[in-house]
């Protein structure tokens, strides 16, 4: 039974990348960072009793920030595959706490790398490795992007992610480790958090549709992006690992489509005006805008041949009928006297 090792296993990609590889017969192992509070929302339902015989999902204690916790898990799980996608991954957050991004993204994922070179050299194990890129690495470059365009980073974030993806080729040159890097552009799912764009804006639309909320507060809606499934992008990373050389591949669906288009799409889908209640905020301007991201995808297409499965449109109903249900389940409770808190922070 193969054993796979995922950072970030608790967001959106870990979840969907877990449920993947529990299909496939791994077992899958999961660093989680400490909490007062549960941060497990989008694994609870994969977990189980780790006394009970048989079960392949366990999280550990960890963080990137953290080398030495690293080094522990490594030797306890040992696993065939790691998975990097730990991160501060916010953008505007990581202008605003742009050294902690630089230490978890950037740094982080060099403590991790020394980390499996370590255990290599001491068990003479080779562990296949997967880094986390991001489109955002390309920043104002001109679009279509593929491994071949120059980065030009423009987020604190975006830095962050060039770093981590040097540092994967450095280490997979200098010590020939397995070590591939995927550039993801935009994906999305219902399990996106709620201060992304695009959940920010199928939710706050769902409320609106039940009456449970008056107004949406945005930033630039000309800005465009390549939007994906995330469900279909972990297959990707997957496949990615199961080649016999490692090697860095942009997953992208090829299409691009404005903020204003997915509102537009959104809001036609719960059959709502949505310019009587959005309004623009400009503290929801990034400092340095990153206007076209549109992913060229034709490498990883020939290469291993990976193909989305999920269109624009599709996407759209399904975190808009997703927020719905969720809405509606709000109202209920409200109507019934029941306080909801929201997760997240209000208008992100």
């Amino acid at each position: 039974m193969k054993k796979a090792l995922i950072t970030g296993i608790t967001g959106q990609d870990g979840s969907y990348l877990s449920e993947f590889l529990l299909k496939k017969g791994y077992e899958v192992h999961g660093i989680v960072r400490r909490a007062s509070t549960f941060n497990t929302d989008r694994v609870d339902h994969l977990y189980d009793d780790p006394h009970n015989p048989g079960v392949r999902f366990l999280l550990h204690y960890g963080d990137l920030a953290d080398g030495s916790s690293l080094r522990h898990i490594l030797e306890e799980v040992r696993p065939d595959e790691v998975y990097n996608l730990g991160a501060q991954s916010h953008v505007k957050v990581s202008f605003q706490q742009p050294v902690y991004t630089a230490d978890i993204v950037a740094t982080g994922t060099l403590r991790l790398l020394e980390a499996i070179r370590d255990y290599q050299t001491r068990n003479g194990q080779k562990v296949k490795v997967y880094q986390a890129g991001s489109s955002e690495m390309f920043g104002a470059a001109k679009p279509p992007q593929s491994e071949a365009t120059p980065f030009y980073p423009r987020s604190p974030y975006a830095v962050s992610k060039v770093a981590g993806y040097w540092y994967g080729v450095n280490y997979r040159e200098s010590y020939d480790m397995f070590i591939s890097n995927g550039i993801l552009f935009n994906h999305e799912s219902p399990r996106r958090g709620e201060t992304f764009v695009t959940r920010k804006i199928t939710r706050a639309l769902a409320r609106i549709k039940v009456g449970l909320q008056e107004k949406l507060y945005l930033g630039n809606l000309d800005s465009k992006r390549d939007w994906g499934f995330a469900g279909d992008y972990v297959e990707a990373m997957w496949m990615m690992l199961q080649q016999e050389k490692p090697d860095d591949f942009v997953v992208a669906t090829g299409e691009a489509f404005s903020v204003r288009e997915f509102l537009t799409e959104a809001a036609s889908n719960l059959d709502l005006d949505w310019e009587k209640h959005v309004e623009i905020d400009p503290r929801y301007f990034r400092p340095a805008e990153v206007d076209y991201l549109l992913g060229d995808p034709t490498k990883i297409q020939n290469a291993i041949g990976w193909k989305p499965n999920v269109p624009f449109k599709v996407l759209v109903k399904m975190m808009v009928d997703h927020d719905l249900e969720m809405a509606k389940q709000e109202q209920t409770l409200k109507q019934a006297g029941h306080a909801v808190a929201l997760r997240g922070v209000a208008n992100e």
